[in-house]
């Protein structure tokens, strides 16, 4: 019978595993991407994604081994972040209806 191993069969793991890149293969500090078919740096760096999503996708794939609750509020945050980064006009309306409505204000003041 074929060993498996996190619910994918072992042997797919180990074929994928030897097309990476020695660097991939090395991870400083945990074991915590050591488990995963493809690690979320390799997957990130090869598709070019930009910090802030990369950064959500990194907490996203480890919750679980590593910091729980809390690597999820960190993707959290770094969406948020490319939020602001890319889709800044809602920001910039609300503020300048508040500017509008506070002048009125104080003109009729």
């Amino acid at each position: 019978m074929i060993k498996e191993k996190y619910g994918i069969d072992y042997i797919i793991i180990e074929k994928i595993k030897e097309t990476m890149s020695d660097i991939y293969k090395k991870q400083v500090g945990g074991t915590h991407y050591q488990s995963m078919v493809i690690q979320p740096s390799e997957f990130i760096n090869k598709n070019n994604i930009p910090f802030a999503e990369g950064n959500a996708i990194k907490y996203l794939c480890r919750h679980k081994q590593k910091n729980q609750k809390q690597d999820l509020l960190k993707a959290k945050h770094y969406i948020d972040m490319a939020i602001d980064r890319d889709y800044p006009e809602k920001k910039e309306k609300q503020t300048n209806e508040w500017a509008k409505g506070y002048n009125k204000w104080k003109e009729n003041k």
